[in-house]
């Protein structure tokens, strides 16, 4: 049964009459980018929309299918030795890269060489690490050369992966864009100006074939790609539009086949546009980050006052009234969409929100926060977007409105906000987090402290063991309980919601995931009806 929140209507036909004949036309897909992504290397991409990009463009060992199940890739299938600790990928004898050269077992050693090497700095090696792949902490660390990483290619058709752990989810681990094969040959000729279009060698369904930076990329069918004859849509194009209001008008002048829906607009649009107005689950948590760095604000450093800003943000209204397309009010930081996870209990998600306030006004009063202490100021910094402030809005507005604190809002552009946040440059910062795979600790890793990812700084010797324990435990579910325990007490950051993946789709698209959670799609399994 899908999950697709769509009703068939009548109404959105006509409107949607010119996008749909323009599609079927040049058999081309278009969709709205909200930022340019800082890169569109597999090694380098840290983003969601440069995933996005990299799936069209490269494919790696396995893929998924529309139910987010893993399915052949360039491997055909794969071998897991006794005691799990050995994977043996089989690849296809007819992959080949874009330029007609054998996609080949070393390709792949090459590039997972050098995503962990330290010299790539890439944004993902933590991931290669949270692959559990032999040497993987000390290749990344620098301490030893990348070709001891734990893989090797027997033969131009095999690639073995040897891990120290066993990961019952490790086909999920390589679908993800930092595991796709990149080419050796042609980065070693042109270094980084291998990305650029009429450059870029790939061995996806597409090619690149135009980027104009902060307006548009253009991929075009590559027609080199083993399963090319099974793929309907000649020409990809992402077009990068900041406003989603701007974004929305454009989408129903036929300009467009997919955008989001602009914040709290999905109630009239799904009436006003059924067969068009798409709402699903969606593997992703909306949060906020605590500083907690020496070098962050003091009130940081204290747990009672990161749980009074917590408490008093009413996760009801955010998704009630000002999101209002499904989304979940967020108690724990890991989506009850998740695969295998059993939602624990945590004591502020079953108190009434008066109940919250309450105590989030004697916990800051507690810690001589408040009216009666000392004032309060936060920056609240969140990437442009309209949905975004609108959110930062309304929770310097509960702050206000109930512990008396004042509230700034700093907005930057994608890359200058990564940037930013990377480097401890905020008080609290707005992030979201989609599974890189369908497991919880692809969430939980996140409060490791060693992780890439753990933006708030948030340091607990006892979870980081905790997360060690999960990936050999023969059931992890007590111990993702106890983590979450932990973080709703300490409070490192405030979830907020779980995401919806609320979009409009021109009703000719056929074949979107709707039931994938991770929204990964492949542009190569649309059609269009006629």
């Amino acid at each position: 049964m899908t999950v697709k929140n769509i009703l068939k209507g009548g109404t959105a036909a006509f409107v949607l009459g010119l996008g749909s004949a323009a599609a079927a036309q040049d058999s081309s897909f278009t969709m709205r980018m909200l930022d340019e992504s800082p890169s569109i290397d597999p090694s380098l991409i840290e983003d969601v929309s440069g995933s996005d990009i990299a799936r069209q463009l490269f494919e790696g060992l396995m893929n998924q299918d529309a139910e987010g199940n893993v399915i052949p890739g360039v491997a055909t299938d794969y071998e897991v030795s006794e005691d799990g600790l050995t994977y043996t990928f089989n690849l296809r004898d007819g992959a080949v890269w874009s330029d007609g050269e054998p996609v080949k077992a070393s390709d792949f050693v090459y590039s997972w060489q050098r995503a962990a090497n330290p010299e790539t700095a890439s944004p993902y090696a933590w991931y290669i690490e949270l692959m559990s792949i032999e040497n993987a902490s000390a290749v990344i660390a620098g301490e030893v050369d990348p070709s001891e990483l734990g893989v090797e290619a027997p033969d131009d058709s095999t690639f073995v992966v040897h891990l120290t752990t066993p990961l019952p989810y490790f086909p999920q681990m390589v679908t993800h864009t930092t595991t796709f094969p990149v080419p050796e040959h042609v980065i070693t000729e042109l270094g980084d100006a291998w990305v650029e279009p009429g450059n870029m060698v790939s061995n996806g369904a597409y090619v690149l074939t135009e980027r104009v930076p902060q307006e548009r990329l253009v991929a075009e069918r590559n027609e080199m790609y083993w399963d090319n004859e099974n793929t309907s849509i000649e020409e990809v194009v992402f077009l990068i539009i900041n406003d989603e209001n701007v974004a929305l008008t454009r989408y129903l002048a036929g300009e467009l086949d997919r955008t989001e829906v602009p914040t709290g607009q999905y109630p009239s649009l799904s009436e006003e546009y059924p067969d068009q107005a798409v709402s699903v689950p969606s593997l992703c948590t909306y949060y906020y980050n605590y500083n907690l760095r020496d070098t962050g604000p003091e009130w940081a450093q204290n747990a009672d006052v990161r749980k009074a800003l917590s408490l008093a943000v009413d996760r009801d209204v955010l998704v009630e009234n000002v999101l209002q397309a499904g989304q979940i009010p967020a108690y724990t930081f890991t989506p009850g969409a998740t695969a295998g996870f059993e939602v624990p209990e945590v004591p502020f998600a079953t108190m009434t929100q008066e109940e919250r306030n309450e105590m989030a006004q004697e916990l800051l009063a507690g810690a001589g926060y408040g009216p009666e202490g000392e004032p309060l100021e936060v920056e609240i910094l969140y990437n442009t977007s309209e949905g975004h402030r609108q959110i930062a809005v309304a929770v310097s507005q509960m702050w206000q409105q109930t512990l008396g604190i004042t509230s700034t809002l700093a907005n930057m552009e994608w890359q200058t906000f990564l940037e930013e946040r990377g480097n401890g440059n905020f008080d609290v910062s707005r992030a979201g987090w989609c599974g890189d795979y369908n497991e919880a600790s692809t969430f939980l890793d996140l409060m490791d402290s060693g992780s890439g990812y753990n933006d708030a700084a948030y340091v607990n010797e006892e979870v980081d063991t905790m997360l060690a324990d999960a990936k050999t435990a023969e059931n992890p579910q007590e111990l993702y309980t106890q983590i979450e325990q932990i973080v709703a007490e300490e409070m490192p950051v405030i979830p907020l919601y779980h995401y919806t993946s609320v979009f409009m789709l021109n009703p000719a698209i056929q074949g979107w995931p709707y039931d994938n959670v991770q929204g990964n799609f492949y542009v190569k399994d649309f059609t269009l009806s006629e």
